[in-house]
């Protein structure tokens, strides 16, 4: 049983932060950003050192009070609030964003974990590395909270999702103790990767405080294109056709359909359109490498080739750096236009075999429009890793609160698709609350079975984020 925190515990907590290491609870740290969760608090820890995260869960552990983890406060499954029960602790990393060291003789760098994506990025460019993690919220999502989830982004095809950047953490368990994993060895098999464990674990098993990543060369050339396909299925062949070509360059390969370019015209007035033909379906593609040359070439002749057959109608190659960023912008703005030109949505972060998608996104869209009348399919995603956003907007001009008023019929349909296709119901945002009782429904019976004796055995007393995942 959980309690609330009483006045010597929050005295103890102030104390162990110092003055500068907690403040009320506000929005910032309570409120989910798409609205659909308004956590609580009795305060807001924001420690500068692990010593201090590990003093904070020491006392919150003898007082069995609830611990959630903030990281950016990006997330988009709500696992970074705590709407219900004991009023809980919000433990935020956002003044521990220390770059500790970078080496790129090892090609890593070890950071603490409320440093924001970007930050990483341009640490690691100053020593002439890449940090290859990249998605639309880089410049506030903390890299502890990128973990926390597994994220992925707008370049997983080519160097994979959060989890295959770490090389090592160093975690506050949920007893306060450290452990100090912050290895940057690429090889160590002494026993079970602990750090598997907390990456994807939201915060249910502990506090991720700091981490070593790997970095990787920076691409010395690139050549990107914007594409109008015939059909998915004509993308999902595209993209194969480019990652034979280039050798395995692929570092985007983006699937959207036009109304999620309607919307995001609508919502920046001052994009342009990438291709003069406007059509059905779209594709972002760029591929890195070392020989502009050859990479335009490989590019350049799978469009040609597709043009020739018909699957490719149009599309516009990417004359310039400023060019190459317009085409980008465009992709990254979908999320927040949908909001601006559709109304309300309710939204799927799923992920299938590549060579199903086409046969997905058809019959979702005849589940969804069958059930929701008039409701409007605005699939767009990373097609290159299989991860597609199934956003749907409410019909035009129709009630907002009654269509999301079936946000848990219309997750149930689409999941069950996704399921029956063998897919996953998360791909990069994860669990959270927001899918919660969805993944015991649709979840490994098994894996569920271990994944609650995992969470017993390191929490045993439930007092990391409780409510989330499982």
């Amino acid at each position: 049983m959980l309690n609330d925190p009483n006045d010597a515990l929050l005295a103890a907590l102030k104390s162990a932060v110092g003055e500068a290491g907690w403040v009320e609870p506000s929005d910032r740290y309570l409120t989910e950003q798409r609205g659909l969760y308004q956590g609580r608090a009795a305060i807001v820890l924001r420690p500068s050192s692990t010593q201090q995260v590990a003093a904070c869960v020491r006392l919150c552990a003898e007082a069995r009070v609830a611990v959630v983890p903030w990281g950016g406060g990006t997330g988009l499954v709500g696992g970074q609030v705590m709407p219900e029960g004991p009023v809980p602790v919000v433990l935020s990393l956002d003044r521990m964003r220390a770059v500790r060291a970078v080496l790129p003789q090892e090609s890593a760098m070890i950071v603490e974990a409320g440093l924001p994506v970007q930050a990483a990025q341009e640490a690691a460019a100053a020593h002439g590395k890449l940090f290859p993690l990249s998605y639309a919220s880089e410049g506030t999502a903390s890299i502890g909270g990128g973990l926390s989830t597994n994220s992925g982004g707008l370049i997983a095809v080519r160097y994979g999702v959060a989890r295959d950047m770490c090389l090592g953490l160093e975690v506050v368990t949920p007893q306060g103790e450290i452990w100090n994993g912050l290895s940057t060895l690429r090889k160590d098999n002494t026993g079970y990767d602990l750090r598997d464990l907390y990456i994807g674990a939201e915060g249910t098993l502990g506090v991720i405080c700091a981490t070593s990543l790997k970095l990787v060369p920076p691409p010395a050339a690139k050549s990107t294109a914007f594409a109008v396909v015939r059909s998915p299925q004509d993308a999902v062949a595209l993209l194969d056709a480019v990652q034979t070509a280039s050798g395995g360059a692929v570092a985007t390969f983006e699937l959207m359909v036009r109304l999620s370019l309607d919307f995001v015209f609508a919502a920046q007035p001052g994009y342009r359109e990438p291709v003069e033909t406007v059509g059905e379906w779209y594709v972002l593609v760029e591929i890195w490498g070392s020989d502009e040359a050859a990479l335009d070439g490989a590019l350049q002749g799978c469009l040609a080739e597709g043009m020739e057959s018909g699957a490719v109608i149009d599309a516009s190659l990417a004359m310039s750096e400023a060019q190459r960023g317009a085409f980008r912008a465009i992709r990254e703005a979908m999320s927040d236009a949908q909001k601006v030109g559709g109304g309300a949505s309710i939204k799927h972060d799923v992920s299938l075999p590549i060579g199903r998608i086409p046969e997905f996104l058809t019959v979702a869209a005849k589940a969804v429009t069958e059930a929701v009348p008039g409701a409007r399919p605005c699939p767009f995603g990373h097609l290159g890793d299989g991860n597609v956003h199934y956003n749907i907007s409410q019909p035009a001009g129709g009630d907002a609160d009654a269509f999301l008023g079936r946000w848990g019929d219309v997750n149930s349909l689409v999941h069950e698709i996704v399921k029956s296709m063998g897919g996953s119901i998360s791909a990069e945002h994860g669990i959270g609350r927001l899918k919660r009782d969805e993944l015991a429904v649709h979840g490994d019976s098994v894996k569920l079975g271990l994944l609650r004796r995992i969470k017993r055995a390191l929490d045993p007393d439930g007092i990391m984020n409780p409510g989330a995942v499982l």
